[in-house]
C-alpha cells in the first residue's frame, strides 16, 4: 500500500514538471526560390515564441516590424546577411547561370536561439544556424568553433569556403550570441497568469447536454497544462482548441467537454503555468449548485420573517 502511494506521488510530481518546463524560442526564416522564366522569390520572417515579430518587405527591401509590445522591442533585428546574398546563393549552389535555371531550386534558412527552464532549476540555452539545398539538410554553423559542419556531400566545397570567411562568421556569432542574451533576459523578466473562467451553454444538436468549457487567457510564457475535471478527476475525451495568440501577445486555450444537463456532480477546470506558485482550480457554478444557494437563502429569510413576526406578538402580549 505505502509503494503504491510513493509511485502515485511520483508519477504526480513527473507530470507536474513536466507540465511546468519552459520553452521559448526566437526564430529568422528565410526562403529564396528560382524556377525558369519566373522572377527569383524572397521570404523571410522572425518567430518568437510561434507569434511573428519581424518580416521581410520585398517591395521596399527592409524589415518590417509587427506584434511588438514594449517587452519584445528590443529584439535582434535580422542575422547579417541580405536579400540579394541569399539570391547570389541560390543560383551558386545550384549550379544556375546569371539568365536562368531550367529546374526549380530552393534555399532555406533558419537561424536563431532556443530557451529551455527545467521545473528544477536548470536552464538550457541553444543557438543555431542551419541551411537546407532543394529539400535536404545542406550546412550548419559551430559558432563555438567559427566552422560550418557539411551535412551533406554536396556541401564539402562551400563548407571550405564559408569557413575562410571570419569576418562574416564573426559576425554571425555576435548575432547569435546577441539572440541568446535576448531570449535569456526577455523571458526570465515576463510572466502573465492566465484567466481561467468555466461556463456552460447548451450542447449543438442535443438538447439534454450542456457544453462545459474551461478558457485561460491572457497567459505568459505559452506553455500551459489545462483540463476539466469531475470530482477533481480528469475527465477523457476533452476536446481542446489549440494554444492561440492574443493580439497583446499573451495566449489563450480552451477546452470543453459534453455533460448531462440535469448533472449534480462537481466540475472545476484545473490548470498549471509557470506564472502559478502552485496549480489553480476553478470551480463551475452550476445550476444545481445556484438553486441549492437561493433556497438556502429562502430558508433563512422565511426564518428570520417568522422570528419577527412572533417577536411582535410576544411583545403586543397576543402570545
Amino acid at each position: 500500500m505505502f509503494l503504491c502511494f510513493v509511485f502515485i506521488i511520483l508519477l504526480f510530481h513527473y507530470f507536474l514538471g513536466d507540465a511546468l518546463q519552459e520553452k521559448h524560442h526566437l526564430h529568422f526564416k528565410f526562403t529564396a526560390l528560382s524556377k525558369a522564366n519566373t522572377l527569383p522569390e524572397f521570404s523571410a520572417e522572425a518567430v518568437a515564441d510561434s507569434r511573428r515579430i519581424f518580416h521581410y518587405n520585398n517591395k521596399e527591401k527592409s524589415w518590417v516590424r509587427e506584434s511588438l509590445t514594449e517587452d519584445d522591442s528590443e529584439a535582434p533585428v535580422k542575422p547579417p546577411e541580405s536579400r540579394d546574398w541569399f539570391m547570389h546563393q541560390l543560383k551558386t549552389l545550384s549550379n544556375c547561370a546569371d539568365s536562368e535555371c531550367s529546374e526549380l531550386h530552393v534555399l532555406q534558412r533558419i537561424t536563431g536561439c532556443e530557451l529551455e527552464k527545467l521545473p528544477d532549476g536548470p536552464v538550457n540555452l541553444t543557438v543555431f544556424d542551419e541551411y537546407g539545398l532543394d529539400g535536404e539538410d545542406f550546412i550548419a554553423f559551430n559558432s563555438d568553433a567559427l566552422q560550418w559542419i557539411d551535412k551533406n556531400p554536396k556541401a564539402k566545397e562551400t563548407k571550405m569556403k564559408w569557413d575562410r570567411q571570419t569576418e562574416r562568421n564573426q559576425l554571425l556569432q555576435h548575432y547569435l550570441q546577441t539572440c541568446m542574451n535576448w531570449i535569456s533576459t526577455f523571458n526570465n523578466n515576463r510572466k502573465t497568469p492566465p484567466d481561467v473562467r468555466v461556463f456552460a451553454v447548451k450542447a449543438p444538436g442535443d438538447q439534454h447536454k450542456l457544453l462545459l468549457s474551461c478558457l485561460a487567457t491572457g497567459f505568459y510564457p505559452r506553455d500551459i497544462e489545462m483540463y476539466i475535471r469531475l470530482y477533481r478527476i480528469k475527465i477523457k475525451d476533452q476536446t481542446l482548441s489549440g494554444i492561440r495568440p492574443n493580439a497583446d501577445g499573451s495566449f489563450q486555450l480552451r477546452s470543453s467537454v459534453e455533460i448531462d444537463r440535469n448533472h449534480k456532480e462537481f466540475y472545476d477546470c484545473f490548470v498549471i503555468h509557470s506564472s502559478l506558485t502552485e496549480p489553480a482550480s476553478v470551480e463551475w457554478e452550476s445550476q444545481w449548485a445556484l438553486k441549492a444557494v437561493l433556497i438556502t437563502v429562502s430558508i433563512l429569510v422565511l426564518v428570520v420573517i417568522c422570528y419577527c413576526i412572533y417577536q411582535r406578538k410576544r411583545l403586543n402580549g397576543e402570545l
